[in-house]
């Protein structure tokens, strides 16, 4: 069922549709990932790491509403359901438990280059077909390259 008529093409929305999919995924699946070494951290550099990981939070969940949205007015339902999320993701598994410091920066530094990269991807694949919704991947991208920066050199 469509409740909304997309303005784009066919052949247009496909492309678009599954950039927004993939990317929305892949930000939600962000915040939890920062969420959970926000939860675990431990180290001489706890109190910074910790707060840096809610700017992850806060940029991916703002992102992820952007991409929802985006979708849902180019008439595609966006889905950020649990399952979806797992089963899409380009970022790699957390372990669990405590994370010193060091690993918590590691394993952010990884998570947003895994982003990063599929988001440079989306903004290839939609310049094109709709560059409205390339402008909101380089946004995202240009926020989540500052966030990859400043984790980087907390270990350096």
């Amino acid at each position: 069922m469509n409740v909304v008529k997309s303005p784009l093409p066919e052949t247009d929305l496909k492309v678009v549709a599954a950039a927004l999919q993939g990317g929305l995924v892949d930000l939600i699946d962000l915040s939890l990932v920062a969420k959970q070494v926000h939860w675990n951290v431990t180290g001489p550099r706890f109190r910074s790491v910790h707060l840096q990981l809610d700017e992850v939070v806060d940029t991916a969940r703002a992102h992820s509403d952007t991409v929802a949205e985006r979708a849902s007015a180019l008439g595609v339902s966006p889905d950020g359901r649990a399952a979806t999320v797992a089963g899409t993701s380009g970022i790699g598994v957390v372990n669990e438990g405590w994370i010193k410091d060091v690993d918590a920066v590691n394993t952010l530094v990884q998570a947003l280059a895994a982003v990063i990269g599929r988001m440079r991807e989306r903004i290839e694949a939609t310049g094109d077909a709709d560059p409205v919704s390339q402008d909101i991947f380089i946004t995202i991208t240009a926020d989540l390259e500052k966030h990859h920066w400043m984790f980087q050199a907390e270990n350096s």
